[in-house]
């Protein structure tokens, strides 16, 4: 994901009083992403460590064998569709090793045999690709819940009088409770973790949409006009364009 990793993390801690999120220690999740596609798997990895996980890639089965040895992954998101062997025996290979971290496949859209396969196998989800980044991390954190993994809550963001709560999905500005959608809470929380940092179309629609979003780029501007409406509304505005470059969410200047 182009520019993920250029977030503005020092620069909201150094200004906790005005934006950044505010976290509770909890032990270290690390999920493992084992796809051949590079740009994909990245991707996927960034926005795993934005939700304060690590993360470690593996492009083939090989490397992803001796990758779980070492880097013992809480959970492992897994391709069907891999160079040296295909997703299944990659699992079988993990189990036997030892390796039962829950692992969710993903399966291309039209391949319902290779669902059911991974699920009868003993895989404990699986995602169709084109995927939102959202809907995998709300599946990672299910199955690794389910697996009796200790889950680091989600964290409470904070950009001036605007607060949103990760977890109850709850956003207020002030006193007032703004009502989101699903797509429009996902920008926002983008925004806002990015606090004070300009973030282009591209890297917006690589996080929010999916991941192979053949849509109109215009699809930004229209959900930041949503946004603007309601969490802009008679106050002074927090979300700005900055003009041939892209958007940003920072405090007011006074």
């Amino acid at each position: 994901m182009p520019g993920a990793d250029s977030t503005a993390r020092n620069d909201a801690t150094q200004h906790a009083e005005q934006a950044g999120p505010v976290t509770m220690a909890d032990p270290p999740v690390r999920v493992l992403v084992v796809d051949d596609e590079r740009y994909l798997a990245e991707m996927i990895a960034s926005a795993l460590r934005y939700e304060g996980w690590q993360t470690m890639v593996a492009g083939t089965a090989d490397q992803a064998l001796n990758q779980a040895r070492d880097f013992e992954p809480s959970a492992i998101v897994l391709d069907v569709m891999l160079p040296d062997t295909d997703g299944f025996a990659l699992f079988s290979a993990l189990r036997a090793k030892g390796v039962d971290a829950p692992v969710i496949f993903l399966t291309a859209r039209d391949a319902t045999e290779d669902r059911v396969r991974g699920l009868t196998i003993g895989g404990d989800d699986y995602v169709t690709k084109p995927f939102s980044l959202e809907e995998l991390i709300a599946r990672l954190r299910t199955v690794m819940r389910r697996a009796a993994v200790t889950v680091p809550r989600g964290t409470g963001l904070r950009v001036a009088d605007l607060m949103l709560d990760e977890d109850s999905r709850e956003v207020r500005r002030g006193d007032r409770l703004i009502e989101l959608t699903p797509t429009e809470f996902e920008l926002l929380r983008f925004l806002m973790r990015n606090a004070r940092t300009v973030l282009s179309k591209a890297q917006i629609l690589d996080r929010v949409w999916n991941y192979d979003f053949g849509g109109n780029a215009n699809v930004v501007e229209l959900y930041i006009s949503y946004l603007r409406r309601k969490i802009d509304v008679d106050a002074e505005p927090l979300i700005h364009t900055v003009r041939g470059v892209g958007y940003v969410l920072r405090p007011p200047l006074s």
